[in-house]
């Protein structure tokens, strides 16, 4: 006898769709039974005619938490992940402090516990003081991540040496280290060269070459070290054609964003400080190059970098347009972003899960319990009935951003139900049953 059985749905998982009913027990995927056949459970979920697919996995996000919660910290965010079908969020490094040391890990970690509503891995930053690698690697963290420009000199790796230096200290370890491409000596030359503080200048300070000479030198590192590598997410026409060419020659990963799969440079127009971060949007033919390698598989995984601030930080007036604080908001607009793309035509249900589930979940040693749906996997699992359309609207959003660059966009399908470890948390757009969410770490 199941706990819950979840009858009349589509799976739909990386390989494709299958008509079965899903069995859950004790938190698992117990059992998937031929549709109709005889099983008894104490719940049975009517999902006839909607697709079932397995929690989304959004491997970059910053939770704000600890040091920066009037943006967003472990409850608010991880609230808009659960409305959005992120069962599990992968909260990056960079908040105050940064999560560079074994006990800086482990606090973090623990004020999660009982907070969050969804299951949380943590990352942690590479120190230039590489000492603090062995204790960190001791919490299994879901990735270290390295960046190469535009971050304090306490971890700023600006050198291929640098880099290469850096991805040496994991000689043998099992983990994964993220890598945002970027090129500080061109950061450098432009802040000196242009003082405008317009978007045009903006934009020409972190220019696609910047971009592609980082992804560049990260594969290259990875490939002299060994290293696994994720490269962060990616967003012009020079970067995916130095990716398209250089990904075979490491242990190499790369992540672009919804809001890069839309947005180009002209909407800041509108949106302004809506829209403004780091990497800058580009031009609309960056658009469409980065839209065809997401169509022709070059791209392994569709993250959100979840970067909310504060309505008034993003309203308030600023001498520059680098000066407005870089970040929106995505976690609770992810699948919706997603689902858009499969109106379209340029990807379908099993590529999202692919980009969403699946790959994050295997890259970030979550692979053995997240990302598909099949027996001994956690039973996080999305309703989506595709007969019903959905609009997203600044006024839903649960994130202290309170807004999202999608607002008022729909697409045809809609969320109705979330279970986390079995668990429904969310029905039609209400948590329903709170922080129910666990940290999770690496596994071999």
């Amino acid at each position: 006898m199941f706990e819950t059985l979840i009858r009349g749905a589509t799976i739909v998982n990386a390989e494709g769709l299958d008509r079965r009913d899903v069995g859950i027990t004790g938190g698992r995927i117990t059992a998937l039974v031929a549709p109709g056949e005889a099983a008894e459970a104490g719940t049975v979920v009517d999902a006839r005619s909607c697709f079932l697919l397995p929690g989304l996995v959004d491997a970059h996000a910053h939770l704000r938490e600890p040091g920066l919660t009037h943006k967003e910290d472990f409850s608010s965010g991880t609230h808009a992940a659960a409305l959005g079908g992120v069962t599990t969020v992968l909260d990056m490094p960079t908040d105050e402090p940064w999560t560079a040391t074994a006990e800086q890990l482990a606090d973090k970690m623990a004020m999660a516990e009982g907070r969050i509503h969804v299951d949380v891995g943590f990352q942690a930053v590479v120190s230039r003081d590489l000492s603090f690698t062995p204790r960190l690697l001791e919490l299994a963290p879901v990735s270290f991540e390295l960046f190469t420009a535009d971050v304090p000199e306490a971890f700023l790796f600006s050198t291929f040496d640098d880099v290469a230096r850096a991805l040496r200290n994991f000689d043998q370890a099992d983990t994964l280290i993220g890598i945002s491409p970027g090129d500080q000596s061109i950061l450098t030359g432009s802040s000196e060269r242009n003082k405008a503080g317009t978007i045009a200048a903006f934009l020409d300070s972190r220019p696609p070459s910047a971009e592609a000479g980082g992804i560049a030198r990260a594969v290259l590192a990875a490939a002299v070290t060994g290293a696994r590598i994720h490269v962060r997410q990616i967003n012009s026409e020079l970067g995916a054609k130095v990716w398209s060419r250089l990904r075979d020659m490491a242990d190499a990963s790369v992540e672009t964003t919804p809001q890069n799969l839309f947005f180009s440079a002209d909407d800041y127009e509108t949106q302004g400080a809506r829209l403004k971060g780091s990497p800058p949007l580009r031009s609309r033919r960056d658009v469409d190059a980065l839209r065809a390698a997401l169509g022709a598989g070059l791209i392994d995984i569709v993250a959100t970098d979840h970067a909310p601030h504060a309505p008034a930080e993003k309203a308030a007036p600023y001498a520059s347009f680098a000066d407005i604080p870089g970040g929106m908001p995505g976690l609770q607009i992810l699948l919706q972003a997603m689902l858009k793309l499969v109106d379209e035509g340029l990807i379908t249900l099993p590529d999202l899960v692919r980009l969403c589930a699946r790959n994050p979940a295997e890259r970030f040693g979550l692979g053995k319990r997240k990302g598909r749906i099949a027996a001994g996997y956690d039973a996080d699992v999305l309703i989506v009935n595709p007969r019903q359309s959905s609009t997203i609207a600044d006024a839903d959003q649960v994130s202290r951003a309170a807004y999202s660059p999608f607002n008022g966009w729909t697409v045809k399908a809609r969320l109705t139900n979330v279970f986390l470890r079995g668990k429904e948390i969310v029905r039609d757009q209400v948590l329903i049953d709170p922080a129910q969410g666990k940290p999770v770490r690496r596994e071999s």
